[in-house]
């Protein structure tokens, strides 16, 4: 508050001053250049100092020269007295919005994203209370976002943490056999909480934008050759055709390692959500300056106003809620595809009917 006080304090002070400023300048140049213009009017009408008595003309110069100074006095502290009212409106008009965005902005500082600034009228701070006012809902936007991650996270955590104490108290109390079996499960559960501890550290270091990447110059074809070999046998195991075409050769500037994992998260989501007897066909173009992967299934398709959600952390979909996997594979894929300055987006033309995911990426140089 000291701030704005002394802030309005200085507006005001600065409006007198150019009042002030005006007024002084007025009142020097009439009084100095009045008595001459006013000479020189008596001359053209004939009534000069010769035309009139010495004493006369002295007169009425005095005259004109007290009745112009005490107008321009009158008029002065007018104008001084309708400046300063006018300066303390509007300092108040410009001091206000800037008020409301202090208290926005400590409101945000304490964790109060649903404060809004009201929007003035003048254009200036109208944009910058609409800035606040957009800061605020991102924040939001982002703190609904980790809450609901720390809530997923929980919940995903949750069902090997409570498997794994149900075998325990189960082999402690001599419920269950400490067999291979018993051991294997309680092993298995373990690899999926390590399993799911490194998808959240990369999709950390995505989102972070701190993955590390080593770029060579690399043949597509072979990228996808390895993670269709790496999912072939589970694609025979559910009776899901799985056809590879690639334009050879495609060189693309790209970690391998990484757009490898990109392609085996897609192809997998690709299977999870395709039938038995279905297909999944992998196909690569090359554009002007990018190439592009397209991922096609004959699976159960995505809803139109899905099409981005599925790329959300956790997100399974409306139809999708009991089928396996964490929700995370789209959203590392899309992160590590980004990081190459490319992208994985989805299109479908509706429930039943399929979806293709395209993964774009950076051509290499003179290709």
């Amino acid at each position: 508050m000291n701030a704005t006080r002394h802030l309005r304090v200085r507006l005001f002070l600065s409006y007198l001053l150019v009042i002030a400023v005006g007024a002084l300048a007025s009142l020097v140049v009439t009084s100095l250049l009045a008595p001459s213009f006013f000479q020189d009017h008596l001359q053209r009408m004939g009534r000069g100092p010769s035309g009139l008595g010495a004493m006369m003309a002295t007169e009425i110069d005095d005259a004109f020269a007290s009745s112009v100074q005490t107008a321009l006095l009158v008029g002065v502290g007018l104008s001084v007295l309708g400046g300063g009212l006018m300066a303390v409106f509007a300092g108040r008009r410009v001091l206000r919005p800037l008020d409301d965005v202090r208290e926005a902005t400590r409101r945000l500082a304490a964790g109060d994203y649903e404060h809004r600034v009201p929007v003035p009228s003048e254009v200036e701070l109208a944009a910058l209370a609409t800035d606040v006012n957009t800061l605020g809902e991102t924040l939001a936007r982002t703190e609904h976002r980790r809450v609901e991650l720390i809530g997923e996270v929980a919940h995903e955590l949750r069902t090997p943490l409570t498997t794994i104490e149900g075998y325990m108290e189960g082999l402690i109390d001599g419920m269950l056999p400490a067999t291979e079996e018993t051991f294997y499960a309680v092993a298995d559960e373990a690899s999926r909480l390590k399993r799911l501890a490194d998808d959240l550290s990369l999709l950390s270091r995505t989102e972070e934008q701190a993955l590390a990447l080593e770029l060579h110059n690399t043949y597509l074809a072979a990228v996808i050759t390895r993670a269709v070999e790496r999912l072939r046998p589970q694609f025979e195991s559910r009776g899901v055709r799985l056809e590879p075409a690639a334009d050879s050769p495609l060189v693309v500037h790209v970690d391998p390692d990484r757009i490898g994992q990109v392609l085996t998260n897609l192809l997998g989501n690709a299977l999870t959500h395709t039938p038995s007897g279905g297909t999944v066909t992998v196909t690569a173009r090359a554009g002007d300056h990018t190439t592009w992967v397209d991922i096609t299934d004959t699976g159960r398709g995505i809803h139109a106003d899905e099409l981005e959600r599925i790329f959300e952390r956790f997100s399974r979909g409306a139809d999708n809620q009991g089928s396996a996997g964490r929700g995370l594979g789209l959203t590392i894929a899309r992160g590590i595809a980004r990081a190459h300055a490319g992208d994985v987006v989805a299109s479908s033309p509706g429930p039943g009917q399929g979806a293709t995911f395209r993964v774009t990426l950076p051509s290499a140089p003179g290709s």
